[in-house]
C-alpha cells in the first residue's frame, strides 16, 4: 500500500490534473473561473482572501523550490541542510498560519452566510475544507520538523519528489520511515491534485501573462445615446 500511495498514486493524480484540466478548458471553458462571491457579500472577503492567497502561494512556491531543487545546488551555494530546514520551518509556519486564518474566514462566509451558501455547490465547500485540512497537517509538520533540525529528514522528501519526476522506481522507499503526519500531508496533497480539474482551483492556471506582450492597449469608449433634433 505504501508503494502504491507514494510510488504510483502520484502519477495518477498528476495525469488526471493535467489532462483533466485540458479537457475542461476545451469542452466547458465557461466554467473555468473562480466564481467569486464578492458581489454577494464583501465582508470578510478582503482580509480572508488576501491572507489565504498570500499564504498558499508562499507555501506552493516554497514547496516547488524546496523539493525540486537538487540537493547538490544547495550544497554548492553553501546552504546546509540544517539551515534549509530552519528556513522552511519559519517561512512555512508563518505562511501556513496566514493561509489557515484566511481560509477559515472564507469557509465561515460560505457556510454561514445564507446568500453565499445558497450559491455554493458541493465542490466549492469541500475543496476549501480539504485545503484547510491540508494546511492543518502542514502546520503540524512544523512541530515534527523541530525534532529534526539537522535537515536530514527533509532530504528524504527532496529525494522522493525528484524521484517521482525522474521515474525512479524506488522513490516511495525514500520516505518509508517518515512520520505519519508527513505521509498524510503528502497523500492529501496528491488527492487535491486529483480533484483539481473538477473544482474552482483551475483558475490558478489563468494568470494573464499574455498581457505582458500584447501589441497594444484596448480602447473602450462609452456608448452615447443619440438625441433627436
Amino acid at each position: 500500500m505504501h508503494n502504491f500511495l507514494y510510488g504510483i498514486f502520484p502519477y495518477i493524480a498528476i495525469t488526471v490534473m493535467v489532462f483533466g484540466s485540458i479537457a475542461r478548458y476545451e469542452t466547458v471553458p465557461f466554467t473555468w473561473k473562480s466564481s467569486s462571491s464578492q458581489l454577494l457579500r464583501r465582508k470578510q472577503l478582503v482580509w480572508g482572501s488576501v491572507l489565504f492567497h498570500i499564504g498558499v502561494l508562499t507555501i506552493l512556491f516554497g514547496h516547488i523550490g524546496g523539493l525540486l531543487t537538487p540537493i547538490a545546488i544547495f550544497d554548492a551555494i553553501g546552504i546546509s541542510h540544517g539551515a534549509k530546514q530552519v528556513i522552511a520551518i519559519v517561512v512555512g509556519g508563518i505562511a501556513g498560519v496566514m493561509a489557515l486564518v484566511g481560509g477559515g474566514m472564507l469557509l465561515h462566509r460560505r457556510l454561514y452566510d445564507p446568500r453565499i451558501h445558497a450559491n455554493s455547490n458541493f465542490a466549492d465547500n469541500w475543496i476549501l475544507i480539504l485545503l484547510l485540512a491540508q494546511l492543518v497537517l502542514g502546520v503540524l509538520t512544523v512541530f515534527v520538523s523541530l525534532q529534526h533540525l539537522d535537515g536530514y529528514e527533509m532530504t528524504k522528501f527532496m529525494s522522493w519528489a525528484q524521484g517521482i519526476l525522474t521515474f525512479d522506481p524506488n522513490a516511495a522507499s525514500y520516505i518509508g520511515d517518515v512520520n505519519i503526519i508527513f505521509k498524510l500531508h503528502l497523500f492529501l496533497g496528491l488527492t487535491i491534485f486529483l480533484l483539481f480539474p473538477f473544482t474552482r482551483l483551475v483558475h490558478m492556471l489563468s494568470v494573464p501573462v499574455r498581457y505582458l506582450w500584447r501589441p497594444g492597449y484596448q480602447i473602450v469608449r462609452s456608448r452615447r445615446r443619440k438625441t433627436a433634433e
